[in-house]
This record gives C-alpha cells, sequence and structure tokens, in this order.
C-alpha cells in the first residue's frame, strides 16, 4: 500500500467516527429529554401530594403486615399463661419470630413518620408557617397542630401535655402575630387526618416496644439486661437467631447493624466507622463521646458470654443472674478508665548528710560479705595492747605479731563465732594458725606436750635471732647451764690469770 492510500484510508476512518460521534450525540440529548420528563412527573407527582390525602402517600398504617402483627401481639398477650414453653433452640418459638418483625418493622414506622410530619408541615405552612421554626420534634409538631388548628387564640388551648411551658409562651406571642390565613374545611379535613395517621403509627410503634421489651428478658434476659431490650432484638434479628448470636466472636458483634455508605466524593468527616447497633445502645451513648468505643468493644464482649449463657434453656430460665455482674464490671471499667490521675505527693528531701542505702541485698550478697569479711582471730590479732611491746613471731617478717590473739586466757583459744559471720578458713590457714599457736604459748616460749618419750623429760622451744626455732631438752639444758656455771663462778675456782705468759 502506498502513502497516497494510507492517507485516504486513515481520512475515512476519521469520517466514520464523526458519524458514531453524531449518533451518540443524538442519543444523549433523547436520554437528557427523558430525564426532563421524568423530573417534570416526579414535581407533579409531588404536587398531587400536597394537595391529595395522606392515605395515598403513607400506606404502612394501612398494610397487612401491620394489622397482622399488631392482632399477634394482642393474641400472645392475652394467652401468654397457656402457651407451652420451647424447650429446644429460641428460634423455634412462634414468638421470638414475632418479636424481630415487630422490631424490624419500628424502623419502617419511624421512617414513615419523617414523611407524615413532611406532609402536615408543608400543609400547615399556609395558617402558622412560623410554628415549623418553633418546634422541632415530628411528634410535638403533630400534636400542636392536632391542638390548634385554624385557631391562633392559644390562651384558650390546652398545650401543656404537647409542649414545653417555654415553648407554649413563644408559641402564643408568635402565632398573635402571624401572617398566615385560614385553612379551608378540606385543607384542614386533610392536614387533621394526617395527624391522626401519625399518632396512631407512633401507638402501634409503642406497642410493639413494650411487648419486645418485656418478653426480650423472657428470651434472652442476659443480652437484654446489658444492652437493652430493643438493641438486643436488632440483634437477634440481624444474626440470625440468639443461637448463631452465640457462636459469634466479639469483635463481630460490635459491627452487627453497620452499614457501608458510598458518599460519592462528600466528606467522610462526620462518619463513624465501626459503629453497629452495640454502639447506639443505652449504656454507651452516656458515656462521654471519647469514651464511646471503648465502652461499645466492652460491651460487645460481655454481650459475646451473655448470648452463650441464654443459648442454653436451663440458664435462660435462672434469668438475668450473669448479666448483673458483667454490667457491673462493664461500669465499673468505664468509671475507672474516667478517673483523673492521681495527685502527686510531695516528697520530702533527703538530708545532706545521709550516706546512700545499699540497693542490693539477698542471699547471695550476704554470702558474698560473710566469704570476704574479716573473722573474728583476724581481728584479734589485729587488736594491739597499749604501752605492750609485741615480740615478733616469725624472722621472715619482723614486725608481725599475733597482738590481743590467745593473751586474754593465758593460752591460745578459738573464739566462740558462728560460721555464718565468720569467713572460711583454708587447710593451709589452718596449719600456719597451729603453729602459731604452738609458738604463743608462754609468751616467747611455750611447753610442746608429748614430742619426747616420758624417760627424757620435757623439751623447750627457743627462738634465737641466729638459729631460728631450737627445741632444747630440759635435762640437756640443765647440764649445760651447770657446768658454765662451775667454770666460772665455782667455791673452788680462783681468780685466772689474764697476762700471757713470756
Amino acid at each position: 500500500m502506498s502513502l497516497a492510500d494510507e492517507l485516504l484510508a486513515d481520512l475515512e476512518a476519521l469520517d466514520s467516527g464523526d458519524e458514531t460521534l453524531d449518533v451518540v450525540d443524538e442519543a444523549a440529548e433523547g436520554g437528557l429529554g427523558n430525564a426532563d420528563d421524568g423530573d417534570a412527573a416526579m414535581e407533579v407527582d409531588l404536587d398531587d401530594g400536597m394537595h391529595g390525602s395522606i392515605s395515598e402517600i403513607a400506606k404502612l398504617s394501612t398494610s397487612e403486615q401491620l394489622t397482622r402483627i399488631i392482632s399477634s401481639i394482642d393474641k400472645f398477650t392475652e394467652d401468654r399463661e397457656s402457651q407451652p414453653q420451647v424447650m429446644g433452640p429460641i428460634e423455634e418459638n412462634p414468638e421470638y419470630k414475632l418479636i424481630v418483625e415487630g422490631n424490624n418493622l419500628t424502623q419502617e414506622i419511624d421512617s414513615e413518620l419523617g414523611v407524615i410530619h413532611k406532609f402536615v408541615r408543608d400543609n400547615y405552612a399556609k395558617r402558622f408557617p412560623e410554628l415549623e421554626q418553633l418546634v422541632l420534634h415530628p411528634l410535638d409538631y403533630i400534636r400542636t397542630v392536632k391542638v390548634m388548628q385554624n385557631q391562633m387564640d392559644c390562651t384558650h388551648l390546652d398545650l401543656s401535655e404537647t409542649i414545653a411551658p417555654a415553648t407554649i409562651m413563644v408559641v402564643s406571642v408568635t402565632a398573635s402575630t402571624t401572617q398566615g390565613k385560614q385553612l379551608s374545611e378540606e385543607e384542614l379535613k386533610r392536614v387533621l387526618e394526617a395527624c391522626d395517621m401519625g399518632l396512631a403509627l407512633n401507638d402501634a410503634k409503642n406497642k410493639i416496644f413494650d411487648y419486645v421489651e418485656s418478653r426480650m428478658f423472657f428470651l434472652a434476659p442476659n443480652v437484654t439486661h446489658i444492652c437493652g431490650a430493643n438493641t438486643a432484638a436488632k440483634m437477634l434479628g440481624v444474626a440470625g437467631g440468639l443461637t448463631n448470636l452465640s457462636k459469634m466472636p466479639a469483635c463481630n458483634i460490635q459491627l452487627l447493624g453497620s452499614a457501608k455508605r458510598s458518599l460519592a466524593g462528600f466528606s467522610a468527616a462526620a462518619m463513624l466507622p465501626h459503629t453497629g447497633f452495640v454502639y447506639y445502645c443505652e449504656i454507651v451513648q452516656k458515656q462521654p463521646p471519647e469514651y464511646r468505643k471503648k465502652a461499645a468493644r466492652l460491651v460487645a464482649a460481655k454481650v459475646a458470654l451473655a448470648a452463650r449463657v441464654d443459648s442454653y434453656h436451663e440458664e435462660r430460665s435462672k434469668g438475668a443472674t450473669l448479666a448483673i455482674s458483667l454490667r457491673a464490671d462493664i461500669l465499673k471499667k468505664l468509671s475507672k478508665a474516667q478517673e483523673p490521675p492521681p495527685a502527686k505527693i510531695p516528697k520530702a528531701l533527703p538530708r545532706p548528710d545521709m550516706d546512700a542505702k545499699k540497693k542490693r541485698g539477698g542471699k547471695r550478697v550476704r554470702k558474698m560479705k560473710e566469704r570476704f569479711s574479716t573473722s573474728e582471730i583476724r581481728k584479734a590479732a589485729n587488736r594491739m595492747g597499749f604501752a605492750d611491746i609485741e615480740e615478733d613471731v616469725l624472722q621472715d617478717e619482723m614486725g608481725f605479731s599475733l597482738g590481743q590473739l590467745g593473751k586474754a586466757s593465758g593460752h591460745f583459744r578459738m573464739p566462740d563465732t558462728q560460721r555464718k559471720k565468720g569467713g572460711t578458713i583454708s587447710k593451709k590457714m589452718r596449719q600456719r594458725l597451729a603453729q602459731q599457736q604452738a609458738a604463743s604459748r608462754g609468751g616467747a616460749m611455750s611447753s610442746i606436750r608429748g614430742l619426747t618419750s616420758a624417760s627424757a623429760g620435757t623439751a623447750s622451744v627457743a627462738f634465737t635471732p641466729v638459729q631460728g626455732l631450737e627445741i632444747i631438752r630440759g635435762a640437756q639444758a640443765a647440764t649445760k647451764s651447770n657446768s658454765a656455771n662451775d667454770k666460772y663462778f665455782a667455791d673452788t675456782k680462783g681468780f685466772a690469770s689474764v697476762t700471757k705468759k713470756v
């Protein structure tokens, strides 16, 4: 294919693309036109609702489901004593199914009350447009409209059972100066019909709530005592029964009822993640906002334990015996978490001359101190007498003496000391002390008995500066002494000549 053929092919592709774009634009224009027609139809429907009856918009009050549930509640309430007790799982109890269905219906009643409130507000704004800003609660607004109707003089009306006294005064002053117009009989009839329907739906919701609250204490007493009858019924309905709820961990129970919301670009700052039915129960909502997540975790953990107890009929028949202690434990932990930190007690400064205390102690440290401590024998050897000339014990070490060791009783004696308080003595040291004991008897001389035989008499040990230790027998020493004396001091001896002979 040449270059010219390629250019022609590209031009044909561009032309076909333009045609498809034109078709898409026409389809989009047709779609927009249909959307405009839908908006117009919606506006027509809303306008018809403004001028039509409330029964065309709110159809729950006349629905078969609400009628059947109310009649079943009346039937179970009248024949409660004659009904047999279900010994098996709680899901087999027909009354349990009625409780779950009625509890789910209350949510639809709340949304229906919102629709009725909007209908009454839009239709009654012609007569009293300021009332919407003075009375904000939907039910209070409906009750106030039913009492006031077309009369603006509130002095002859009894609004004490409907709104607060301060609000009554503001409503009376504002009604006297309002610029609203009188409603026609048809318009007033339509408004009063909506008010009656809203009050009837509210009575039905309260009846369902009372029945659920009264029966949940028999079906799941421990779970109901912890988180309330309404929350307990919602959790049982979502979980699929008390048996399934008892098999769930606490982390999953905490998420029951949480819905994922797609905000489509809106801010998620006001959203609360991981918040289910447990988060909105009474015991959690009473806590400060910063402690509600902690309270929800505690409640979910206790509900998991209570559901396992309620799943057995024998334990369920005993009532909320376990839940009383579990709820008290929750409140105790939450109050402990909210307590302020303890005040710091001022500590007195130590004395300037106080020595630092020894931090270490125990058996090992005591053993180490005993091993390296000074024994009583060494203390006695280190002790010296006043103005006493000590004699050297060993010739190799001048100045080494035994001090006061063995001088108290005249002979060597081991002091009475406990083994635990003194240091250990080695075998070599004991031999050395035995030698010192033998040498210390009688001052510088000590008699050693048993070293010689009986015929040899006694022997003496003398310490001389030249020869050191010298053992001298008693008889030999006496003979040597006598011979020396006879040589120089005998009576028969005369003066010896000191002159040298020539």
